[in-house]
This record gives C-alpha cells, sequence and structure tokens, in this order.
C-alpha cells in the first residue's frame, strides 16, 4: 500500500503543536522548499487550514480526512526513494497561517479573499513571496459572507447599527462585506459604528451575552448561530453582487523548488472537490464528524445546492473582485498596493488538472434531506417543498432567497405570501423590501407559509 511510505502528522485535537512541527522541520533538514535531492531523507510539507471554515475544505479538512494529498505524496515516494511527511496546521482565521508561511514554516496555505490580498503583501514586505495557485469554493453574488443579531433583536436593517457594537475579524473577508455593505446604506463604518476586532467564535459569544449587537463573519459562523437560534440574519453579503471566494496560497520558493510536490496538492484538492460534488452528503457527514459542525450547517454550504460552489479554477470574475479588494484593504492601511496579476499563478493548476472544467455555479434550487437519508430531494419552488416536507421527518429544507439566490433553512428565513405563493428570504429587510415593491403581497411566518402549499 501507498500509505506505507508517507505519514499524516494528527493530534487528538486536530491540530499539531507548531514546536513539534518545527522539531520535524528541521529532522528533515529545513522547511520543504529547501530539503535535499529526490533520492534522499525525509520531506515535510506542511500545510495550513481552518477546518471550521468550510469552504476551504477541499484543501483542508475534507482533504485531509480523504488522505488524498498523502496518497498523491506516496506514489511520488515510491518513485524517487523519499519519504514525505503531511502536517497539517488548523486555524480560526487566515492571519496566522500568514504569519506562519511569511516565517517559512508553513507552504500551503487555504484562506479568503481578504487575507489572501494581506497574505501577497505581507509576503512581499518579508521577502517571502507567496503565490495564489487555486480557489476552493466561491459564491458569485458575495453570499459567503453575512451579517447576524441576536434573536429578538430590535435591529432591522443596517442603517440601526449606527451607534453600535459590531463583532467581526478586521482584515477578513467578513469585514469586508461589512465595510462595503455599510457603506451603501450610508453609514461610516469608521465613525458610525464601534467594531469589536474578534475571532469568530469570541464573536458569537459577544452576541449572546449582548456585548456586540450584531456579528459579521464567514462562512460557516452565520448559519450554525441560526441553526442553532442563537442568531437571526439582517443582510445577506449577496447583497453586494460582488463575488467572494476562499483559495489556496503557497510559498513562491517552495513552488519553485518543490513544483512535484505542489502539483500532488493541487491534484489532490481536485480529486476531493471531484468527491464532494458527487457525494455531497458524505462530505457533510464527513466535515461534520471532522469538525463538530452540524452536518446541517456543513450542507447548507457545501451541499448540491449550497451557498458554496467549489471549483478550483482561478475564474476571471473571481479575480477581477480581488482586485477590486484592493482600495478597501487600503483604506483601512492593512496592505499598500498588490498587484493581484503578479500574486495569481495559473501554471500550477495548469499542470495538475487533467480535466475538463466544472460548469459555472448555476442557481439553487429548493432541498429538502429527511432523517435517515443518505441522498436529498431538490425541487423546482419552495411551494413544492413545503408541501413535501409537511408531516415528514425532516432532518433539513433549504430554500433560495427569492432575490439574492442565498440558500437558507426553510424554518429559520422570512417568508413573504403573494397570493398563493409563498417566497422565502434570508433577512426581514430584503422581505421588506419585496412587499414593499409587490403590492398585496405580505410577510408571514413559517407556518403560514406552510398552509399556502397544503
Amino acid at each position: 500500500m501507498h500509505g506505507k511510505r508517507i505519514t499524516a502528522l494528527r493530534s487528538p485535537a486536530r491540530l499539531v503543536p507548531l514546536s513539534l512541527a518545527l522539531l520535524l522541520t528541521t529532522a528533515c533538514g529545513g522547511a520543504a522548499g529547501a530539503d535535499g535531492p529526490a533520492g534522499t531523507g525525509t520531506v515535510t510539507v506542511t500545510v495550513g487550514y481552518q477546518s471550521k471554515t468550510i469552504n476551504t475544505v477541499t484543501a483542508g479538512t475534507l482533504l485531509r480526512s480523504l488522505g488524498y494529498f498523502e496518497e498523491e505524496l506516496a506514489a511520488r515516494g515510491k518513485k524517487d526513494g523519499v519519504t514525505y511527511k503531511v502536517v497539517w496546521q488548523d486555524y480560526a482565521t487566515g492571519a496566522p497561517i500568514t504569519a506562519q508561511m511569511t516565517a517559512g514554516k508553513i507552504d500551503i496555505g487555504s484562506m479568503g479573499d481578504f487575507p489572501l490580498l494581506i497574505n501577497a503583501a505581507r509576503g512581499r514586505q518579508l521577502k517571502q513571496p507567496t503565490r495564489l495557485v487555486s480557489v476552493t469554493g466561491y459564491n458569485l453574488r458575495g453570499g459567503l459572507n453575512t451579517v447576524v443579531t441576536k434573536p429578538g433583536s430590535p435591529l432591522r436593517s443596517l442603517a440601526d447599527l449606527r451607534g453600535r457594537k459590531v463583532s467581526t475579524s478586521v482584515g477578513s473577508a467578513a469585514d469586508g462585506t461589512l465595510v462595503r455593505a455599510l457603506q451603501q446604506a450610508g453609514v461610516d463604518p469608521e465613525k458610525d459604528i464601534r467594531k469589536l476586532n474578534q475571532q469568530p467564535s469570541v464573536g458569537a459569544s459577544a452576541l449572546a451575552a449582548g456585548s456586540a449587537d450584531a456579528l459579521s463573519q464567514f462562512v460557516a459562523w452565520p448559519g450554525l448561530l441560526a441553526f442553532e437560534g442563537r442568531a437571526t440574519a439582517l443582510y445577506d453579503g449577496a447583497e453586494l453582487n460582488l463575488p467572494t471566494f476562499h483559495g489556496v496560497t503557497v510559498r513562491e520558493k517552495f513552488a519553485e523548488e518543490r513544483k512535484g510536490i505542489l502539483d500532488d496538492f493541487l491534484t489532490a484538492q481536485r480529486r476531493a472537490t471531484d468527491h464532494l460534488r458527487e457525494q455531497p452528503v458524505a462530505a457533510a457527514e464527513s466535515v461534520a464528524e471532522e469538525t463538530g459542525l452540524p452536518a446541517e450547517v456543513v450542507y447548507l454550504y457545501n451541499g448540491a445546492n449550497g451557498i458554496a460552489t467549489f471549483d478550483p479554477e482561478l475564474r476571471p470574475e473571481l479575480i477581477d473582485a480581488l482586485k477590486k479588494d484592493v482600495p478597501l484593504l487600503k483604506a483601512a492601511k492593512l496592505v499598500g498596493d498588490v498587484d493581484v496579476d503578479a500574486f495569481v499563478d495559473r501554471a500550477p493548476l495548469a499542470r495538475a488538472a487533467q480535466a475538463p472544467p466544472y460548469p459555472k455555479a448555476t442557481a439553487a434550487k429548493p432541498e429538502l434531506w429527511l432523517k435517515g437519508q443518505s441522498t436529498t430531494r431538490t425541487f423546482d419552488s419552495p411551494k413544492e417543498l413545503l408541501k413535501a416536507a409537511k408531516g415528514a421527518d425532516v432532518r433539513a429544507a433549504y430554500v433560495p432567497d427569492t432575490v439574492t439566490g442565498t440558500l437558507w433553512f426553510a424554518d429559520k428565513a422570512v417568508w413573504v405570501a403573494e397570493g398563493s405563493e409563498p417566497r422565502a428570504f434570508v433577512t426581514r429587510a430584503g422581505a421588506e423590501a419585496y412587499v414593499d415593491a409587490h403590492p398585496g403581497s405580505r410577510i408571514v411566518d413559517h407556518a403560514t407559509a406552510v398552509g399556502l402549499a397544503s
């Protein structure tokens, strides 16, 4: 078996301590990119990932659990006589991954679009340049980021955030969504709110405790809090209609000196992407087991109609969106100029991906997951979904927002009755805007929406 030639280093907490990683790389003669010639010794490859940022799973949690990268390296080791070791390091955000990459201690990392730009800037600044080599998950409208409030909050729109405390992770994609959304709403993100720079878990606790009035975060935190009844969506990031994504970044020196290993990683990522797209329920269950997240929440983002579309391709619209992010980070004094075109490196993926491209994301459909089932059913309308769900043993029911297309839990959505048609919305503000534009429609509760479908 190939697995006999490779070791994946893991701890019960799914985080390899830095001291251990450093000890291993020292024993192997330095970082992977600086290791000896083929046919000698051991090569250690260190991968930084975010287990709970679940639209990175094809380069992190899912990839790790499937063992595809280890398999690819084992095949390489059999040919060149080298033993490969993979060290997986788990973080809550992209910032510490960048810190370790610029210190030469992480070779490959995955993070969101805003952190990727910071990664590029810090790498150049510290003479440890990095390259963006693939995408994990994306949403062409920006639906991966959401602003939520505590259930029962009097806040109904972004304008209501004036004078309030809003928790986010500064420099994250969710922070970028917050800044843009507030600006569009006529709220100054620097003067009109009090921004709390917090890790997602800390922000979630702050929201529950009342020390934060709202929380702006990335996948999967908003969906998790909504699913658990601990938050209500205030703003759907897809209202910005600007793509957001997560991607894979690699140290430039590693990419040049270890091209084969990088190719193996990207080949493994493609295999993990195939697995997720072909077996979305099994993939969601696997990620749930690895992370402790509810599978229903994982599926909201990573499912067949999930908010995230998984595709490694560096699509032009995603790179264009990345360029539009630079001015916001510059204004926040988090980066200077970033040469996005120089940061993006298409060559490794072109070498590794020997398969036809995936189709572009299509509009999401309502989807029903029944308890005890390993497959789901899709429907052409929310009405059909609600009719099928009535009286059934439902594990989760998902509906896309009528305007933005963002998938949400049917029982957490805001419903509008337009004649006999129930229409779903992620936020109350979205529902109210629809009602204002469609005379005769009205906001109703979930039970009334189900009644319309019967």
